[in-house]
Formats: C-alpha cells, sequence, structure tokens
C-alpha cells in the first residue's frame, strides 16, 4: 500500500484508488432533541485515574503513590474508582486486594476492576474483589467492525456470544459473594466506531445475560469514544439514539468515556450529557493513552460555571494540580483549563483594565447581570479554585497602565490614583523593554520606590514642622530644613494648612514653579504599622503634571515628602 496526497492506492490491476481519509457518516436522528436542552445536574463522576491514567503513563504508579493517588480522588468526591486491571498483573492486583484487606475504602464509594471478555481473566478479577463492600465488576469488548475483522477474527454472532458466555461468569461469581453490593458495567470498546444496531443488540444481550438490573440497583452501559475519529455531535446524536432504543432504559446507567484524539472529548461528553447520559469516566487532567482521557477537572468546573452543584470538591486545585504531577511525573501544561499558571492571568493591557474595574465593581454585579460573579475575562472566580489573586495580571511589554496599578494594589495594598496611572505605565514599559521579559511583582514595586517615592534628585528632606498660630488656628506657621544640590537650607512660611505652608516654603527655594489642586492619600497596613500614602501631582507652569508619591505615619508628613519626590522628579525629566 502506497500513498500520495492523501490518496491510498492498493497493489495490484484493477484495484481503484481510495481516499485515505473520509468523513464519518451522520446519525440518522432528524428529530433530535439535545441541542436544545439545558444541562440542569451534574452526572455520577467515576475517575479511572488509577487504571486508564496509570496505564498511560512513562513510570506507571507504585503501591504507596496508588494508595496516595486513591484517597486524593476519595476527597475530592469521587464515589465510583476504577482502581485497577488485577487479571493484568500481580501489581494490580495487589492494590486492589490492598485497598479492600486495609479497609482504605471510605463508605458509599465503589472501587471497579477492569477485565476483559475471557474466563480466565474473569476468575482473578472476582477473587480481587473478595470481601469489598461496594465494588463494580467491568467487562469490556471491542465491537467495532475494525476490531472484529482485523484483531479478534470474529463475526458479530460470534462476538455476542463471547460476551455472554463472559456475563454468565461474571454473574454466577457475583451472586456466590453475597455480603458485597457489587454491580456490573459492560463496555462494548470503540462504541462509537461500531454499528449503532450492532452496539444496542450486544448491549441488549449483556444485559439480559446479568439479568440482575433493577431501577435501584442499575447495570452500567459503558458506550466509550475510545479513539475519537467523529465530532462532538456524532457522539450526542449515538447517545441519544441509543437511549430511545434501549428497552428497559430505567434499569441502566448510560456511561460515556472519551478519548481526546481530535482535542474535543470535553465538548464531545457535554453534547452526550445532553443527550441523556447520567455518568462520566474520565481522569483528572486528561491522563490517558495517547493524548488522554475527558479532562474530568474541565469538564466538572465548566457546569459549576453554569451553576451545577458537580459533587467535587476543587477549592484547593493547585494542592491537587501539585500531587498529581508529583505522582505522574508529567507537568500540567500551563495553559490547562482552571488549572495551569497561566489560566487566569492577563499580559494585554487592554484585558488587565477591564479586570481591574471588573473586580473594583463586581458589587453591582447581582443588580446588573442577576448573578454573583461577572468579571471582564475571568468566566469563574480563581479564589473558588484556591487561586490567588494577585497573579491575575501580570506585566511584560504587552501590559497597560492598568496592570501595573493592579499588581501593586494587590500585592502592596498601594491605591495608585487613575490620573497617575500613564506616569506609572510609562516607567513599567521602559522597564519591560530594557529586561525583554515579564517584570516580577518586587522588579515592580522597585520600580515604583526609586521612580516615584524616593527618586535621586538635588532635593532631601530633613525636617518640616507645621505649628497652628496661636490666634488663628486654621493658619499654619512652617518651618522646613531642606538639602538642594548638597547645601542644607532652613525656610519658613506661612499658609492655610501644613501642606499650604510647606509649598509657600519650597518655592522661596530655587525649585521650579508649580501648584497643587488636590491629591490622593490613604492609609496602608493595620495597626500599629498603618502608614500613611500621599499621591500628589505638581502642576507646572506649562500645564504638564507630575505626580510624586511620598510615606509616613502621619498624613502630612506623607504629602510634603511626595512634594519633594515629586520635585526631583521634575528636575530629572528636565535634565532628559
Amino acid at each position: 500500500m502506497s500513498t500520495t496526497r492523501g490518496v491510498a492506492t492498493a497493489p495490484g490491476r484493477g484495484q481503484p484508488e481510495v481516499p485515505k481519509y473520509v468523513a464519518p457518516k451522520c446519525i440518522d436522528l432528524p428529530d433530535r432533541q439535545w441541542p436544545s436542552r439545558t444541562l440542569e445536574r451534574a452526572p455520577q463522576w467515576c475517575s479511572v485515574d488509577l487504571r486508564d491514567g496509570n496505564q498511560a503513563l512513562p513510570t506507571p504508579l507504585n503501591p504507596e503513590q496508588k494508595l496516595e493517588l486513591f484517597h486524593l480522588l476519595c476527597e475530592i468526591g469521587f464515589k465510583h474508582i476504577e482502581v485497577g486491571f488485577p487479571s493484568a498483573s500481580e501489581d494490580d492486583f495487589s492494590s486492589v486486594r490492598r485497598l479492600v484487606d486495609e479497609n482504605h475504602i471510605p463508605d458509599g464509594v465503589f472501587i471497579m476492576s477492569l477485565v476483559q471478555c475471557r474466563s480466565h481473566l474473569i476468575e482473578r478479577t472476582l477473587e480481587s474483589l473478595e470481601g469489598v463492600k461496594h465494588g463494580i465488576l467491568h467487562a469490556y469488548c471491542a465491537t467495532s467492525d475494525l476490531h472484529m475483522r482485523q484483531v479478534f477474527n470474529l463475526d458479530p454472532k460470534g462476538t455476542i456470544e463471547m460476551v455472554t458466555a463472559a456475563i454468565e461468569l461474571i454473574r454466577d461469581g457475583t451472586s456466590a459473594m453475597p455480603e458485597s453490593d457489587i454491580r456490573f458495567e459492560f463496555s462494548p470498546e470503540e462504541f462509537t466506531d461500531t454499528d449503532p444496531a450492532f452496539a444496542l443488540e450486544v448491549c441488549e444481550a449483556a444485559f439480559e445475560t446479568w439479568g440482575k438490573a433493577t431501577a435501584e440497583k442499575p447495570m452500567i452501559l459503558n458506550l466509550p469514544a475510545t479513539v475519537e475519529r467523529r465530532p462532538p455531535n456524532h457522539y450526542a446524536d449515538l447517545i441519544e439514539w441509543f437511549c430511545r432504543n434501549f428497552r428497559e432504559r430505567d434499569k441502566v446507567t448510560i456511561s460515556l468515556h472519551s478519548h481526546n484524539d481530535q482535542g474535543m472529548a470535553v465538548a464531545a461528553t457535554e453534547l452526550a450529557l445532553l443527550a441523556g447520559a447520567d455518568r462520566v469516566e474520565g481522569t483528572l487532567f486528561g491522563h490517558g493513552e495517547r493524548t488522554g482521557n475527558v479532562d474530568i477537572v474541565t469538564l466538572a468546573n465548566n457546569l459549576r460555571s453554569r451553576g451545577i452543584d458537580t459533587g467535587l470538591d476543587f477549592s484547593d486545585l493547585p494542592r491537587i494540580a501539585e500531587t498529581i504531577e508529583r505522582l505522574t511525573g508529567m507537568p500540567i501544561y500551563y495553559r490547562q483549563p482552571y488549572a495551569g499558571e497561566f489560566v487566569f492571568t492577563a499580559f494585554s493591557g487592554s484585558h488587565q483594565d477591564a479586570i481591574r474595574k471588573g473586580m473594583h465593581k463586581l458589587d453591582e454585579a447581582p443588580r446588573k447581570f442577576g448573578m454573583g460573579w461577572k468579571v471582564p475575562y475571568l468566566h469563574v472566580d480563581p479564589a473558588d479554585l484556591g487561586r490567588k489573586f494577585e497573579r491575575l495580571v501580570r506585566i511584560n511589554s504587552q501590559s497597560g497602565k492598568g496592570g501595573a496599578a493592579w499588581v501593586l494594589e494587590q500585592d502592596y495594598g498601594l491605591e495608585v490614583p487613575k490620573p497617575m496611572h500613564p506616569e506609572l505605565g510609562h516607567a513599567v514599559q521602559r522597564l519591560a523593554d530594557e529586561v525583554g521579559r515579564e517584570i516580577q511583582s518586587a522588579e515592580l514595586y522597585a520600580l515604583f520606590e526609586s521612580e516615584f517615592l524616593k527618586p535621586e534628585g538635588p532635593y532631601r528632606l530633613i525636617g518640616y514642622w507645621p505649628r497652628p498660630d496661636d490666634a488663628d488656628p486654621t493658619q499654619i506657621h512652617g518651618e522646613l530644613k531642606v538639602v538642594v544640590d548638597g547645601v542644607e537650607k532652613t525656610v519658613s512660611a506661612d499658609g492655610n494648612g501644613p501642606v499650604s505652608a510647606f509649598v509657600h516654603a519650597m518655592q522661596q527655594l530655587d525649585t521650579p514653579a508649580f501648584t497643587i489642586d488636590d491629591y490622593h492619600e490613604q492609609a496602608v497596613g493595620k495597626g500599629a504599622d498603618t502608614k500613611a500614602m500621599a499621591y500628589v501631582p505638581l502642576k507646572l507652569d506649562d500645564g504638564t503634571v507630575i505626580f510624586g508619591v511620598g510615606e509616613d505615619t502621619n498624613i502630612d508628613q506623607a504629602a510634603v515628602r511626595a512634594i519633594v519626590a515629586g520635585l526631583n522628579r521634575v528636575r530629572n525629566a528636565q535634565k532628559q
């Protein structure tokens, strides 16, 4: 067989050329209902991290790591956990037995063992579940034409016979363990590549053979997209068609198991839930064969963002992510939804400004939008996942003035006034261009300090002593000691307030002409550690405004320090 430009040619005379790839055929379901539905409740969740996820790791988990991961999955809230393939290896068998024998399984949690439809493997799997309080025995058989022809060399009849013979053994074996509540799950592997009518026939035969299903204890029919070859809407059509046509739908749980070969496992699973499925099998962060399984972290948090109680707790997602990275040795992509380092981060200036404004107006969201969380560019509250707000906005050459102000506010409590943002933004831009990388929070504060709070220059304040007039306390007599170009000077002046008196005193020196119309002040810190910050705009004769920032335990002293800082900045600008 040779291929050229997407066309496969078979050797031999008379063999026609065929396309290398063809589009899968749509399902004949003209009255499909799922597109107009809205999901209102969460599915039953089943983690397959310890089986499907583990078997795909370059270095599989050791027994202690498996136990740690099992406890983490229970803590998150999973009630169905596939814990291994006990007939495949002694390691998996021992891991399942350890959970049972050492009483690691919380009440209400079903552990699940996977097995192929082969008699000798079934016996070993039953043995792994002996004494379990709640268990699921999960049998599977590939039903696609591809597998039947090229792997098993079976026809449809032979495949059904193999499945029913295996289920008879499972039924009889579980009946011999009356002290255990063992449910049964059957998967027609490669369901999405199987003729729908044949998949239904196999599952009906499996259901009849099991013979124990009730509405209270349903049989699980897991209908997997083992390899993602179809678009998500096809999966939904298949699930809706199956749910309509299965004879005793109330006695089965329809389960989904999506792989991510085309990057659409989350979408396919969401649509298939709209189509009537009840349960989802997947892994944390999508670990699994090839491109992985559906990512339950993403899927569950998507549902939560729509107001659905998922029953899973991801409120400390950074810890969960760190644990999974440590156990698996597989790093989580930095743009992985919800868990990645950058997923709630804005570098763009316009995004940063919108986030900052949205956060400051969050208390208006219930009235304006009918919901408690509505912030531009943030579809969920990062705090719900244990993410810290100071990392929402990060600074590089693409960032704007609002982003720098946000970081200073979140990390250091500094309320840089809006009129000062352009000056701050220009200073940050210069630094970003100079270093050619992201600016860290500490670097940003150091820039703020050197540029606005303590700039070098010809003026250095030694002390300022304002005193109310004895006859008119509204009048202030101010005495100032300051160093100007290395020379100490003492000046006195009066004003209608401490800042006014200071300005009049400074204007007696060789300073640029300036006025102050208004300024912004704030308290930073709490209790005895509280400091006053003053952000003072100096307006020059040509209309230019340059800000200085001052810090002190006294607000008036902070303001006069800000004036000195501003004058130093004016002189520095005049030298450039």
